[in-house]
């Protein structure tokens, strides 16, 4: 009876599954164990000392592509245990095709990944070129991406046996239905395109949309452009509507310009008046907040006799761009014109009307 039931045990460890032991089994376990640890191993120990070894030279072109590496650097333990394994095991027939197959997808999965990854840090390296901005090498990364993975998932249909020559086919026929249902996003695709190729802008640029929007630029998408507004919250503007529509980019400005109109009494005397002129200007001139800028030079003037004060026109530029910075300046010169009023006896004017009333009873015993 107790050989019976140990013939039964180890006739049950040899067949195993489908002929295939439980020891055998145990041993694909342990390959497989090793290679994820292995996988591990290289990811933490390998790789990471050769990203400290890189980060001592100049360029981040080798840190990137070290990092861009590690995902399909550490499918090469893997495809190395299923290997093993498939060499190991005694199989035969589908299975043996089945596990074949696994492999090379895996294989082809390394290899495709590893060049999709890669595209995005070559890329940046043209990215200083005058033609090739930021936002275009996003753009063509994304596109090259997926015409790379288009190929790797051809290749991994092939492996499996199946053509892919009638499933573009059937699906001809049914992008013509998508294309139908789809007009707005080829419009906005082709309008980023437009977008991209003329250099409106780039991620990081101020821009006003209209009279609306006014915000930071962070991403360019395919469909898409998101606008950071200056409260925070994001706003997805389609790519149809930058492209038709009238669009500020502040980023791109030479100069910030002021230009404002000064109210004073009309009490003010002529030699007040151009007392205050040069005093705003020497202001202006001797300030390292202002520059001058080749096409119109900066300015004080006495331009008009209003209803109810004497106008003065004050032009200048400053090459600040941060709107931070700006509002500051903004500030100090106010304060100086506000001193140039006060120093030479003046005051500013506000709206006002005089009301003359006749008294016509008065008039009448006058002429009596």
């Amino acid at each position: 009876m107790i050989n019976e039931f140990w013939n039964l045990i180890v006739e049950t460890w040899e067949q195993g599954i489908r002929g295939i032991g439980v020891d055998n089994i145990i041993i694909c376990l342990g390959i497989l164990i090793g290679s994820l640890i292995a996988r591990s191993l290289m990811n933490t120990y390998l790789l990471d000392k050769i990203a400290t070894f890189t980060e001592k030279s100049e360029t981040k072109l080798d840190d990137e592509i070290i990092e861009s590496l590690r995902g399909p650097f550490g499918l090469i333990p893997i495809a190395f245990g299923l290997y093993l394994i498939t060499a190991y095991l005694p199989l035969s027939g589908s299975l043996d095709l089945i596990a074949t197959n696994l492999v090379k997808m895996v294989v082809i999965l390394t290899i495709f990944s590893a060049l999709a990854n890669l595209t995005k840090p070559f890329l940046n390296l043209m990215s200083d070129s005058s033609w090739l901005t930021p936002a275009m090498t996003t753009w063509l990364s994304r596109v090259v991406g997926v015409l790379i993975w288009v190929i790797g998932i051809t290749m991994m249909l092939d492996v499996w046996g199946i053509e892919i020559g009638p499933i573009i086919a059937g699906l001809g026929l049914f992008s013509v239905a998508v294309a139908l249902g789809a007009q707005d996003m080829f419009k906005n695709i082709i309008a980023g395109i437009f977008i991209l190729s003329e250099k409106r802008f780039q991620p990081g640029d101020r821009i006003r949309i209209g009279d609306g929007l006014h915000g930071i630029v962070e991403t360019i998408g395919f469909r898409s452009t998101q606008v950071r507004l200056l409260d925070t919250s994001p706003v997805f503007v389609p790519n149809t509507d930058l492209s038709d529509s009238q669009l500020i980019n502040h980023q791109d400005m030479n100069y910030r310009r002021i230009f404002w109109t000064i109210n004073l009494v009309y009490s003010t005397k002529a030699d007040q008046l151009e007392s205050i002129c040069k005093d705003i200007e020497n202001y202006i001139n001797e300030s390292e907040n202002f520059v001058q800028n080749p096409g119109q030079e900066n300015f004080v003037r006495v331009t008009e006799l209003g209803s109810s004060s004497i106008d003065l026109t004050i032009l200048c530029y400053m090459d600040v761009i941060d709107y931070t910075q700006f509002s500051q300046v903004k500030q100090e010169l106010i304060f100086a014109i506000m001193k140039a009023v006060e120093n030479n006896g003046s005051d500013f004017a506000f709206p006002s009307s005089s009301i003359y009333i006749e008294n016509d009873l008065n008039a009448k015993l006058i002429n009596e």
